[in-house]
């Protein structure tokens, strides 16, 4: 069975994370009392953007790199990407010494796009458009016969990303509720794993754009819903969910959370000004969706994923003017 068919299972995360330990960091448990008080809980941040490649995505790549066979790793590896996952698969590929190809889509953030020309990538632009994107894969794969690494519907991406929740709840395992971001699902959907391979009793939380909420209402109405089209400074979260992703979410029963640019912007200023960290607006939308529901965490131990820290500094002055 080709590694991309293999069906999900808890032990997958814990698979990953063996796999993983020579390679990615064991990132920090960040907490800051003022945060906590605006809160009315008790926040527990796992600093992914302290994450190689300044993301989780890192996980999910590079666990998914060396999972390969060594025929398949020989002919290497591409996705698309419009800046985290690309960037993290290049470092992975460049750490297992094969290629990488990356298709970028057009209009993608420029700093993300340089991060991903920096870990060696070869770059195939594309228009900014779904269909688009895996054409361009299918192209490349044809040409190459590279393996296809989806950024968030691959089992071992899923595992991979999953193994950030699993050392969170290891190190705190009293946490009622994790909270991370929602775009494709990755993330979410080995978070899920994560929490079932440990038997915690703990809810999971995503927060969503509402302008790309399609999360939100796939999970409401019980079927994937991809008729929108993504309107939200979030540029990491702007994937439709994955059908893979919605059958696990649902079937853990996660409950979605949607939040306005605006308090994810509030956010992102609120994590630099009070602990130092910069983190993308993708990555603030958790703690925004924490703080703009807080009647849904009153007095509860909460982990909250920062995803990534992959900001654009030209628009650094922005950020700190609000």
């Amino acid at each position: 069975m080709h590694p991309a068919d293999r069906p999900l299972d808890p032990a997958s995360v814990f698979n990953a994370a063996a796999r993983l330990s020579p390679h990615a960091q064991v990132t920090p448990v960040l907490t800051a009392r003022s945060l906590d008080a605006e809160a009315g809980a008790t926040l527990h941040f796992k600093a992914e953007h302290l994450q190689r490649s300044g993301a989780f995505k890192f996980r999910g790549a590079c666990n998914a790199v060396f999972a390969l066979a060594e025929s398949e790793a020989a002919r290497g590896v591409v996705t698309h990407s419009s800046g985290n996952h690309g960037a993290a698969l290049a470092l992975a590929a460049r750490l297992r010494g094969i290629p990488c190809h990356v298709v970028v889509p057009n209009g993608a953030v420029e700093a993300k796009v340089e991060a991903i020309a920096r870990q060696g990538a070869i770059l195939h632009r594309c228009a900014p458009t779904i269909a688009a994107r895996e054409a361009g894969c299918a192209q490349v794969q044809a040409g190459t016969g590279a393996t296809v690494i989806h950024p968030y519907t691959h089992p071992d991406v899923i595992a991979g990303q999953g193994t950030a929740a699993l050392e969170l709840l290891t190190a705190h395992p009293d946490l009622d509720a994790l909270v991370v971001p929602l775009g494709g699902g990755g993330l979410a959907t080995g978070t899920a794993l994560a929490i079932r391979a440990l038997q915690r009793d703990c809810a999971l939380y995503l927060a969503e754009p509402t302008g790309a909420a399609d999360g939100a209402r796939s999970l409401a109405t019980g079927r994937l819903d991809h008729d929108f089209v993504p309107d939200t400074v979030c540029d990491g979260l702007r994937g439709a969910l994955g059908a893979i992703n919605f059958g696990h979410l649902s079937a853990f029963g996660a409950q979605v959370l949607t939040v306005d640019d605006a308090d994810t912007l509030a956010a992102q200023r609120l994590l630099l000004q009070r602990m130092k960290q910069l983190v993308e607006p993708s990555s603030a939308i958790a703690l925004a969706a924490v703080l703009t529901h807080r009647e849904t965490f009153a007095g509860r131990r909460v982990g909250i994923v920062l995803s990534g820290g992959n900001v654009d500094l030209a628009g650094l002055a922005g950020i700190l003017r609000g």
